[in-house]
C-alpha cells in the first residue's frame, strides 16, 4: 500500500496558464497530473482543492481504478469538462506514482509499446495560401510526416488557426474574449485552393490535415469534404459541432474524406454513437479533458472494435505533463492514428522538464519511470496566473456562432 499523504494544486503561467495537481505518498513519492481547462482554469483548481483533495488523503495510491470510480460515480453530478479534467489530473498523477514505484515508464504498465514512436503533426499556418504552404515546407524539412494546414480567408480580418508566432500558437489571447467575424461561404471557397497548392508543393508523401473548428452544418461539411477528396486529406477535423452525434450521418453520405472529432469530449458517452455507427475515423479525446489515462483506454478499446483510430488533441493548453501522458497512451494502444503536437515555449519547458523527445516526425515518451515529467515549483511561482479567454465568433450580421 502507498497511502496518499498530501495533494495540492499548482497554478502557473509560463507563457500560458497551466493547472497541475501534485500528489505525494507517505513514502515520499510524487505524481503529477494536468488539470488545465483553457479559459476556465480556476474552476478546475477549485474543484480539486475544495472537493476532490479532501477525499484522497489516506487512500491507497495504487487503487487507480477504484479511485476513478469513486470520483466519477461518487460525485452524482457526473461528466462535464470541469469534473472530468479534475478526475483526469488525479488519474494521471496516480499512474505517474505507480510507474515510479515499479521503476518503469507508464507505457510499460499499459502493456508495452505497440510501435517505435508516435507520429505527430505540426501546424502550418499563414495569412495567405502561399504563406501557409511555405510554412508547411519548413515542417516537411524538419521531418514531419503529417502537417495541419490553416490559412487566412480572403475578406475576413482573422481566422482560427492563424497566428502571429508560427511556432507558439495560443488562442486564449485576451483578458476578456476577443470577438472575431466569420463567413462560411468565404471560407468554403478558400480551403480547396489551399489543399490544391499544398499537394502541388508538398507531394503525396506527407499527410495533410485541416481543422474546421465546429463551424459548418452537416451538409456544408459534406460539400467541403467532397471538394477536398482529390487531395486525399488525412482528416477533416471538427467539421460540425458534435452535440448531435447523428449529424455525422449526413456528412458520411456525401464524402469519403476521413473525419476526426472529440477534443471537447469528456466521456465515452460523447463519442458512443459516433464510434459504434462508424461515423468518424479518428477520436480526438485527450487525457486531461477525457477523464485520464484510465478512461481514455476505454474509449480506445471501443474505437478499436469499430475501425476508429485515436488522434488525441495536443495543443499548447496541454501542459508537458499531459503531453507525456498522451504519448505513453499513444505508444501503447493498437489503434493509434496520429498525435497533435504544438511546441511549448522555452519557459514552459523549463518549468516542466520532461523525458519525451522528437525525431524524424515522431515523439517518444522516454524511459524514465512514471510519466517522465517533473515541475520546478520555484520557477513556476515566478509565473503567476493571468486571466485569459478564448475568442468568440460572430457572423457578418452580428449573430453569435461557434468559435
Amino acid at each position: 500500500m502507498a497511502k496518499i499523504r498530501s495533494a495540492r494544486v499548482i497554478v502557473c503561467s509560463p507563457g500560458r496558464n497551466f493547472v497541475t495537481l501534485k500528489i505525494e505518498t507517505e513514502d515520499g513519492l510524487t505524481g503529477l497530473g494536468d488539470a488545465t481547462l483553457n479559459g476556465r482554469e480556476l474552476s478546475v483548481a477549485s474543484y480539486l482543492t475544495d472537493h476532490v483533495i479532501p477525499c484522497l488523503i489516506g487512500r491507497d495510491a495504487h487503487q487507480i481504478e477504484d479511485i476513478w470510480q469513486y470520483l466519477y460515480r461518487g460525485a452524482y453530478w457526473r461528466r462535464g469538462p470541469v469534473t472530468m479534467s479534475a478526475i483526469a489530473a488525479v488519474d494521471t498523477a496516480l499512474w505517474d506514482i505507480k510507474g515510479k514505484v515499479a521503476g518503469l515508464p507508464v507505457y510499460q504498465l499499459l502493456g508495452g509499446a505497440c510501435r517505435e514512436g508516435v507520429m505527430v503533426y505540426g501546424h502550418a499556418n499563414g495569412a495567405t495560401v502561399e504563406e501557409t504552404v511555405a510554412e508547411a515546407m519548413k515542417y516537411k524539412a524538419e521531418g514531419y510526416k503529417a502537417i495541419r494546414l490553416q490559412s487566412g480567408v480572403p475578406g475576413l480580418a482573422s481566422t482560427y488557426g492563424v497566428s502571429k508566432d508560427k511556432k507558439f500558437y495560443e488562442p486564449a489571447d485576451a483578458d476578456l474574449p476577443t470577438e472575431n467575424v466569420w463567413s462560411t461561404p468565404k471560407y468554403m471557397r478558400s480551403v480547396p485552393e489551399l489543399f490544391a497548392k499544398a499537394r502541388e508543393a508538398l507531394g503525396w508523401d506527407v499527410h495533410l490535415l485541416h481543422d474546421v473548428h465546429h463551424r459548418l452544418t452537416p451538409i456544408e461539411a459534406g460539400r467541403l469534404g467532397k471538394d477536398l477528396e482529390p487531395y486525399r486529406p488525412f482528416w477533416l477535423e471538427d467539421a460540425v459541432a458534435a452535440e448531435n452525434q447523428a449529424g455525422f450521418r449526413t456528412i458520411r453520405q456525401h464524402t469519403t474524406t476521413p473525419l476526426a472529432v472529440g477534443e471537447v469530449f469528456n466521456t465515452i458517452w460523447d463519442a458512443k454513437q459516433l464510434i459504434e455507427e462508424q461515423l468518424i475515423d479518428y477520436i480526438r479525446m485527450t487525457v486531461v479533458h477525457g477523464g485520464g489515462i484510465t478512461h481514455l483506454r476505454r474509449v480506445a478499446s471501443l474505437a478499436d472494435l469499430n475501425h476508429v483510430r485515436t488522434g488525441c488533441h495536443g495543443a499548447t493548453d496541454l501542459s508537458p505533463v499531459c503531453m507525456a501522458a498522451a504519448l505513453h497512451f499513444d505508444i501503447s494502444v493498437p489503434n493509434f492514428g496520429v498525435q497533435e503536437y504544438m511546441l511549448h515555449t522555452k519557459e514552459t519547458d523549463k518549468v516542466f522538464p520532461h523525458a519525451y523527445t522528437f525525431k524524424d516526425g515522431m515523439l517518444h515518451p522516454g524511459e524514465a519511470p512514471g510519466l517522465g515529467v517533473e515541475i520546478d515549483e520555484d520557477l513556476a511561482a515566478k509565473y503567476p496566473y493571468r486571466r485569459a479567454y478564448l475568442p468568440v465568433n460572430r457572423l457578418e450580421d452580428g449573430s453569435m456562432t461557434n468559435w
